[in-house]
């Protein structure tokens, strides 16, 4: 007996500690109660209810009147969330004013009385909670077991400007904002047919954040949407404050340094995937829009390359991917020559570095270390700071500490200049986040450049682009275009191609529709058989 009690207790602290670990009991209910409760019969009772879930939030308003000076009403808001005036003008003055009411009921009357294009009926407290933290007034009566939530949300919003962190020479001026029917609206405008399909959802237990998936019926190959849908719907997190979130909880391969998705506030550029047969993940609170499938190459252009002529577009993109290898390689390749491999300098040239690097105390690999990593603070310390003064200090500050470590024999001229060309060469990568990963990646070559020289190198080179190639996004090869080499898709990864051979879609996955334009659009003098 004693055996069996103890084996009781034992299960018993089991079953107890595996409820205490279950994630999905970590995180309550949003809205403070459970399951579907009803609007009572009584507006007393739902007023209680309301209060008793939204005590101590003083920005909650309510307003009780009469309907046509018999029916008792209450209207209830968030401020800051609902237009006031609009309230006014449109609701209760018209309701409280008309004294003559008829015999059709109350609802159908309200109906008819005010001013407000979009009227939704709701008859339970979890769609009166949601309707309330969208910004939509709620109207509730006395012996009514439904009320209405009016369209009359109005919030304070950022005005429409152009990207800072994506600004272009020639292309348009405009980025997504952090409301989120603003910047659904800026794609509706750019791509005009009822194809472009967006689909919503929320996420999150207790902000309740609104995600759009945007896509091109048609286009996209619709397992890919499904995918995105399918781990959109796995997410289980009180809150979601910007698309980052959503990009760590759905990504392929989460330890990867690469990114995976891409993040934009280009309206164009989103617009130009979804034309190319991809998805993109829109959040409300945050310009940021996130397109999935990518590759590695689509992180490496720039939206400009498609709005100038196809040969500075092409040459444009070359210099690009040249810059790229230079601030991946460049300081792991100076530190391995002149460590292990002084025999592939120019003499000259070594005896100069040797005379600059003789008063060095350091070794070229940690000399190369200090250097990075103090021109890394000094770019994060600009980033930071005020827009008035960080460029400044960035730069002064990069300049006067590099001539003073010149100057007391702590680093060597010639490695000034291989770090400063390095941090050029990483500005010219497009994408911040791709920018970041190059920035990373560069620390292990200069460890492995620094102890096993060309071979280290070597080493670490074949090792990203083992990852790479293992790499997927949405189950899309990482390096497609070159992986499978294709002629139609190399016209649009190795070169810019003109616009008029650009016909065929790339090809991402699945079905999908091939042509994007007809074909023999060569421009040039009017041929015999166009007369």
């Amino acid at each position: 007996m004693r055996g069996q009690r103890l084996l009781n207790r034992l299960f018993t602290l089991f079953k107890s500690s595996k409820n205490r670990t279950n994630p999905a009991s970590l995180i309550p209910n949003a809205a403070g109660h459970s399951g579907e409760q009803k609007l009572s019969l009584h507006l007393q009772q739902n007023d209680q209810t309301l209060r008793t879930i939204y005590a101590n939030c003083s920005d909650v308003i309510y307003r009780s009147f009469l309907i046509a000076g018999r029916t008792k009403a209450m209207l209830v808001y968030i401020d800051g969330l609902a237009d006031s005036q609009g309230l006014e003008d449109y609701v209760i003055a018209p309701l409280m004013n008309d004294t003559t009411g008829d015999g059709t009921g109350i609802k159908p009357f309200v109906e008819r009385k005010i001013s407000v294009s979009q009227v939704n009926e709701f008859s339970t407290i979890p769609e009166c909670i949601e309707y309330l933290s969208g910004g939509y007034p709620v109207l509730l009566f006395d012996h009514e077991v439904s009320g209405l939530a009016l369209g009359l949300s109005k919030w304070e919003k950022r005005s429409i400007e152009e990207p800072a962190a994506e600004s272009l020479i020639r292309g348009p001026r405009e980025g997504f904002t952090e409301t989120l029917r603003t910047s659904t609206s800026q794609l509706r405008r750019i791509i005009k047919s009822p194809q472009l399909k967006m689909e919503a959802m929320k996420i999150g237990n207790y902000t309740q954040t609104n995600v759009v998936i945007a896509y091109v019926a048609g286009l996209v190959d619709m397992t890919l949407v499904e995918e995105i849908k399918t781990r959109l719907n796995r997410i289980q997190i009180d809150g979601v404050l910007e698309s980052g979130y959503i990009e760590e909880m759905i990504e392929d391969n989460p330890y990867s340094p690469f990114p995976q998705l891409l993040s934009t506030e280009r309206p164009d550029v989103v617009c130009g995937c979804l034309l190319e047969g991809r998805a993109a993940i829109l959040v409300e609170g945050t310009p940021f829009v996130l397109v999935a499938p990518v590759t590695l190459f689509s992180l490496l252009q720039a939206a400009e390359d498609y709005y100038q002529r196809f040969w500075i577009g092409t040459a444009t993109r070359w210099l690009r991917y040249s810059f790229t290898l230079i601030s991946l390689l460049f300081p792991s390749l100076y530190v391995a020559v002149l460590t292990f491999h002084q025999e592939m300098v120019p003499g000259s040239l070594l005896i100069s570095m040797a005379s600059s690097r003789e008063a060095v105390p350091f070794p070229a690999l940690i000399e190369a270390l200090l250097m990075e990593i103090t021109f890394e603070a000094l770019r994060e310390a600009g980033i930071r700071l005020p827009k008035q003064i960080g460029a400044a200090i960035s730069i002064v500050g990069a300049l006067v500490i590099g001539q003073s470590a010149v100057q007391a024999g702590l680093v060597s001229a010639p490695m000034v200049i291989v770090v400063a060309i390095t941090g050029i060469s990483s500005f010219m990568v497009p994408r911040y986040i791709m920018g970041i990963t190059i920035r990373l990646l560069r620390f292990p070559l200069i460890f492995l450049a620094g102890t096993l020289g060309l071979l280290g190198i070597m080493m670490g080179v074949i090792a990203i682009v083992l990852h790479l190639c293992s790499l997927r996004s949405f189950g899309v090869p990482y390096l497609s275009g070159v992986s499978n080499p294709n002629l139609n898709q190399l016209k649009d990864v190795l070169i810019r191609a003109p616009r008029w051979m650009l016909n065929e879609r790339p090809h991402f996955a699945g079905m999908y529709d091939q042509y994007r334009q007809a074909p023999h659009q060569k421009p040039g003098p009017e041929r015999e058989d166009e007369k």
